[in-house]
């Protein structure tokens, strides 16, 4: 748990401070029942009004020093809790953030968001409980048994039996307790897989008539998570009365011997009264403890899931081994570090590289300006899948300025090969140079901060449509907006809308058609003034003849950048200046279109299955 220490070092003056005032409240309540037994032998009794005024005052004191105690008490505790619970929770943001594809692939989104919501709530609630009953139970416990024996130790005995009995039945509860929460927190990872991805395909599910076969999977998770919590809900269930029985059998005994000592002359009324409130006060706390143990148990659960995200490695932030012996020598920053200011690259000794992660040349480059890509005898596997690696043995190089068209069968790697340059992934044989340096030394964010990348879905954030293009470049004047949506021929429609770039978009563009998005996309990216921009099939949805003006436009505006062009269809990469054809993640020919035409076997089957058997014939016999 060494990694909750931060939160300790910030928050423990304000939790030492909230347990000073919970003690003076446990003080209070410990003081009471002796004060009451006085009160009763020594007024009531004796029929001394006087006595009886003078404690009950003292009693009033004692509960007015006690309710402010408490008050106190709940709102430090309150403050500590929620601002715990509060900087967790960006914490555990932050690190998500950070993660690579490949850690967050293990852990599954809808697993992450359960543990950012539900677990962090958890562990909240634990910390707010240990500044309320958690420390209270245990003072009140020792307090009320010192107390307790100091009043009558004949009566003591009651508690000998009772208190072993109760410890039992907590132990029994951590026992079977923990590894049931422990399912039921993966219960409901599971109900939030199924509800997220039929809210995500909720299109699909509809126009396929699956919506009953969608409510079954959900209807399967959600009886699961109910038989698993039941089964937790069930020990709780023996558990609560089973100790409640315990404190019931404790009072009668107490009630039955004094009754007997009353009688025999040996023992006051008051003692016995002030000896029960001590004994339930036991019991309870003992009670409450166990009701610790069971949240205990339930945040010990949640906390692991949290740790195990926090203490997730980000591969990424350091230098790749493989890389850090290249021809530059540039090592990489920590992403959670970032660079010092006014500092490129760091380097070891402290010298600058030319070819920094900021991608500067020798004559220094400005933003905008294309830079080199190298692909170099990369292979690539995703992690935990086995067969033959997606990519094998992919070396190309694409040239400052350069467009790249990328085409082939469906599975045979094109978006993955795209994938690596910002390092959504790293290589795992080989390596990739930007203007000669290995990305792996590279830091990601400066990285990415030099490509623009339009991916082959979709992606709209809630907000209007400037906020969305402005994901692109933070400060970007409506001029600069206005030109990318127009090469990427997405004015006509924008202006369209009443409120044109101030329109309001629902979560993911539902309001916008496919192509709209795509073209929104597109514009996002031209706005940033990439070095690399990657169009991962980005003009799917849009028409033939809106495809050729977003070509054109971009033609003319990439003339400054280094292009990756993926497509299914032929037509969008048939006049790039290369295109790299893949098949079964190997490259299956590199060329112009004109000599893929002569010399490629699976460039010749996709261009006789999309423009014609008759083409593609006179081709070849040409």
């Amino acid at each position: 748990m060494g990694i909750f220490r931060p939160y300790v070092r910030k928050y423990g003056k304000l939790f030492m401070l909230a347990v000073f005032f919970l003690t003076i409240e446990a003080v209070a309540d410990l003081t009471l029942p002796t004060i009451m037994a006085h009160m009763v032998d020594d007024g009531a009794l004796t029929g001394d009004m006087g006595v009886v005024v003078r404690l009950g005052g003292w009693m009033l004191l004692v509960t007015g020093i006690g309710l402010g105690a408490a008050v106190f008490r709940n709102l430090i505790s309150s403050q500590v809790s929620h601002r715990f619970g509060a900087d967790l929770r960006l914490d555990l943001f932050r690190k998500i953030q950070s993660l690579p594809f490949v850690s967050i692939d293990k852990f599954e989104r809808p697993s992450l968001m359960t543990r950012m919501t539900n677990d962090v709530t958890q562990v909240q609630n634990f910390v707010n409980g240990m500044m309320r009953i958690f420390v209270k139970s245990p003072l009140l416990c020792i307090g009320s048994i010192i107390m307790a024996v100091n009043l009558n130790p004949h009566l003591s005995v009651v508690l000998l039996v009772v208190i072993p009995l109760v410890a039992v039945l907590i132990a029994l509860n951590m026992k079977y307790g923990f590894p049931l929460f422990s399912k039921v927190q993966k219960a409901l990872d599971r109900i939030n897989l199924t509800a997220r991805e039929f809210l995500s395909g909720v299109r699909v599910v509809k126009a396929f008539n699956r919506s009953v076969r969608e409510m079954e999977k959900f209807d399967a998770a959600n009886d699961e998570y109910q038989r698993r919590a039941l089964r937790a809900s069930r020990v709780m269930a023996v558990f609560s009365p089973s100790v409640m029985l315990m404190v019931n059998f404790g009072i009668v005994a107490i009630i039955w011997m004094g009754g007997w000592r009353v009688n025999a002359g040996e023992m006051q009324v008051g003692h016995i009264m002030a000896f029960i409130q001590y004994m339930t006060q036991i019991l309870q706390s003992l009670f409450m403890i166990s009701h610790v143990f069971v949240m205990f148990v339930r945040a010990k659960a949640s906390a692991e899931r949290i740790i195990e995200v926090l203490r997730e490695e980000d591969s990424m932030a350091k230098a790749h081994p493989a890389a850090a012996g290249g021809d530059t020598g540039g090592r990489a920053c920590s992403e959670t570090g970032g660079v010092p200011a006014g500092v490129p690259e760091c380097v070891p000794g402290g010298s600058v590289s030319a070819n920094a992660a900021g991608f500067r040349s020798s004559g220094g480059r400005r933003r905008g300006d294309a830079a080199k890509i190298e692909f170099d005898r990369v292979s690539f596997s995703y992690e935990g899948v086995s067969g033959a690696p997606v990519l094998r043995d992919i070396s190309f190089s694409c040239r400052p300025g350069e467009t790249i068209g990328i085409i082939g069968p469906t599975g045979s790697g094109k978006s993955t090969l795209v994938s690596l340059i910002p390092r959504f992934y790293d290589v795992s044989e080989g390596a990739i140079r930007i203007d000669g340096v290995d990305v792996r030394a590279m830091d990601p964010r400066l990285l990415r901060e030099k490509i623009a990348f339009v991916p082959q879905q979709s992606v709209l954030f809630t907000g209007t449509i400037e906020s969305n293009l402005r994901w692109g470049k933070e400060d970007a004047s409506m001029e600069e907006m206005a030109r990318a949506a127009r090469i990427a021929q997405a004015e006509e429609f924008i202006l369209r809308f009443p409120e044109k770039f101030r329109t309001w978009l629902g979560k993911g563009g539902v309001n916008l058609s496919g192509g709209q998005k795509q073209r929104l996309s597109i514009a996002r990216a031209l706005i940033r003034q990439p070095e690399i921009l990657i169009l991962d099939d980005c003009t799917s949805a849009v028409d033939t003849a809106t495809e050729k003006r977003i070509k054109e436009g971009l033609k003319k505006h990439t003339r400054n950048i280094t292009c990756l062009i993926i497509a299914q269809r032929l037509t969008s990469v048939m006049d790039a200046d290369r295109i790299i054809v893949l098949d079964d993640g190997r490259i299956a020919g590199i060329g112009r279109h004109e000599e893929l035409l002569r010399t490629c076997r699976t460039y010749q089957e996709i261009y006789r299955s999309q423009i014609g058997e008759g083409v593609a014939a006179d081709v070849q016999a040409n």
